[in-house]
C-alpha cells in the first residue's frame, strides 16, 4: 500500500478513528491518499479541509475547471494515482472520451476554449518551471476573463496538486484495488 506504516480503519483509534468514520460516512470509504496521513491525524484533518475548500468551494471556477487542473498537473507530475482519481471526477463534467484521454496524456493536444487553455498553460508553467513565473502570466489569465479570485484558486489548486502528487510519489501510495491501473491510454 505504501512505503511507510499506514493504519487501516480497523486499527485506528482516537482522533484518527473519528476522522476515518467521518470520511467514510461522507465519501463511502477512505482513499489511500488520506490513509497515508494515519501516523499524523492533524495533517489528515488539515489535508481534508484544504482539499474540500479548493475543489468544492462554491463560486468562481467550475468543478470541471478544478478537475481539469487536477488532471493536468498530476499528468505533468506523472502521478498516476491522482490522474486516475481526478479523471474519474472530470468524466462527470466532460463527456468526450477523446478530451479526457487527451488531458491525461498532454493537455496541449486537447481542443480547449481559449480561457481553459490559458488556465492550463499557467498551471503547466507553475508546475514545471515555477521560477519563470512573471506578472504577465497572471495578466494573461485576466485577459481571458478570469477574476483575481479565480486566479488565486487556479494557483492554489495547482500548488495543492503539486504537493499531494509529491506525497503520493514520495511515499509510494498505491491506487486502490477498485481503480484502473494504467493511467495513460
Amino acid at each position: 500500500m505504501a512505503w511507510i506504516e499506514v493504519l487501516e480503519r480497523e486499527n485506528a483509534q482516537g482522533q484518527l478513528s473519528e476522522i476515518y468514520d467521518e470520511v467514510s460516512r461522507k465519501r463511502g470509504g477512505i482513499a489511500n491518499v488520506y490513509k497515508i496521513h494515519s501516523m499524523n491525524p492533524p495533517t489528515l484533518k488539515a489535508h481534508l479541509e484544504l482539499y474540500m475548500s479548493l475543489l468544492y468551494r462554491k463560486g468562481g471556477l467550475s468543478r470541471a475547471q478544478r478537475e481539469m487542473i487536477a488532471v493536468t498537473v498530476s499528468a505533468l507530475d506523472q502521478c498516476g494515482y491522482c490522474v486516475v482519481h481526478h479523471s474519474e471526477a472530470l468524466a462527470r463534467y466532460v463527456k468526450s472520451t477523446e478530451t479526457l484521454k487527451s488531458l491525461r496524456q498532454d493537455y496541449r493536444e486537447t481542443d480547449l476554449p481559449e480561457k481553459e487553455r490559458a488556465m492550463l498553460d499557467y498551471c503547466a508553467k507553475l508546475t514545471m518551471n515555477p521560477y519563470e513565473m512573471r506578472e504577465r502570466d497572471v495578466e494573461e489569465l485576466r485577459t481571458t476573463g478570469f477574476t483575481d479570485s479565480e486566479i488565486l484558486d487556479i494557483n492554489l489548486i495547482t500548488s495543492y496538486f503539486n504537493f499531494v502528487n509529491r506525497v503520493v510519489l514520495g511515499l509510494g501510495v498505491e491506487l486502490e484495488a477498485d481503480r484502473e491501473r494504467d493511467y495513460r491510454y
